[in-house]
């Protein structure tokens, strides 16, 4: 039988950012419930070294910290499901979340951090080499490619930025792109043009990425989109930036959102246009994208939905007061 948990807050999500409102909920006494969703603590689970999350000297795994992350939030009192949303009411007072076996949750305040997913090519190659050479994000992993080769692909504002980044690591970045003009800001374009550590490679069309005998990144395979014309194109890393998919399916025509689908929050803080419902992390932030800031978006929802909370029993106290 399917079966209503109630709860003070809701959380969707358990990345960094579910799981630290959620930590912060719990010290707060609001008895969190974290629903897991898909990808039990998001993206850091596919993430192998970890070297610019703080408190930790020496390289850490991704999977073990959202492990520790999880295993905090539960000692502290957080109650962890493992079921996946299909439908949200928010009509209120309360907020109500149907997972796909039936189960209700329910929920006085609502934190959502459903994060983003990073867009891949769907080549052969891409998903094996993950994390030995292939990788979605450069501020994440352009520091251990330091003196290296390295390309990244695409033609947005987000691969110019990532090229740029990459420059502060290696004197030989590529800038990789199917068409014979970029897509992004003319500003980044102009920083590009100017910064001689990248080149750019145009009208080429990735195929494949191919390993070494060590089993790392060797080369892309490649074809010249105006020719035809099959290459090899040697590399030691090689970074995919054609953006990134926020996971808001389940809001669309329920909440503010920006033509892309992040979530819009009021700036500076995690308030979405429903009062009571919260985001935190990649769902509403597409400039970042880190755990650090996810983390403390997460702190931040946690820390207004307390205040939302005491407001309003506040005001109904008051009301009845006066009645």
């Amino acid at each position: 039988m399917a079966t209503n948990h109630k709860t003070r807050m809701l959380i969707i999500g358990s990345g960094p950012a579910g799981l630290s409102a959620a930590i912060y909920g719990a010290r707060a006494g609001m008895e969190p419930i974290v629903v897991q969703g898909l990808q039990p603590g998001g993206q850091l689970t596919i993430t192998t070294d970890v070297e610019n999350y703080p408190g930790f000297r020496e390289v850490i795994q991704g999977p073990w910290l959202m492990q520790e992350m999880q295993a905090q939030a539960e000692h502290v009192g957080t109650r962890m499901m493992w079921d996946t949303i299909t439908d949200v009411d928010l009509s209120g007072p309360t907020f109500v979340a149907t997972g796909d076996g039936g189960d209700t949750y329910e929920g006085d305040t609502l934190v959502i951090c459903t994060g983003a997913q990073a867009k891949w090519l769907g080549v052969p190659g891409e998903q094996e080499l993950s994390g030995k050479g292939v990788s979605a994000c450069a501020t994440c992993d352009g520091f251990f490619y330091r003196g290296k080769k390295v390309v990244v692909i695409g033609g947005g504002n987000t691969a110019v930025e990532e090229a740029l980044y990459l420059t502060n690591h290696s004197d030989n970045v590529t800038l990789i792109h199917r068409r014979d003009s970029l897509r992004s800001e003319k500003i980044l374009q102009d920083r590009l043009e100017a910064n001689p550590k990248v080149s750019v490679l145009w009208n080429k069309k990735v195929d494949q990425f191919l390993a070494g005998d060590n089993g790392e990144l060797r080369a892309l395979a490649l074809t010249d989109t105006v020719s035809g014309d099959a290459i090899e194109f040697e590399a030691d890393g090689a970074f995919v930036a054609i953006g990134h998919a926020p996971a808001t399916e389940l809001f669309k025509g329920k909440l503010a959102m920006d033509d892309t689908g992040y979530l819009l929050v009021t700036p500076g803080t995690p308030k979405t246009d429903v009062a009571g419902v919260f985001a935190a992390g990649d769902v509403c932030d597409h400039t970042y994208r880190q755990a650090i800031t996810a983390a403390g978006m997460g702190c931040q929802a946690a820390l207004d939905a307390e205040r939302y909370l005491a407001e309003k029993e506040f005001a109904n106290m008051t009301e009845t007061v006066q009645g």
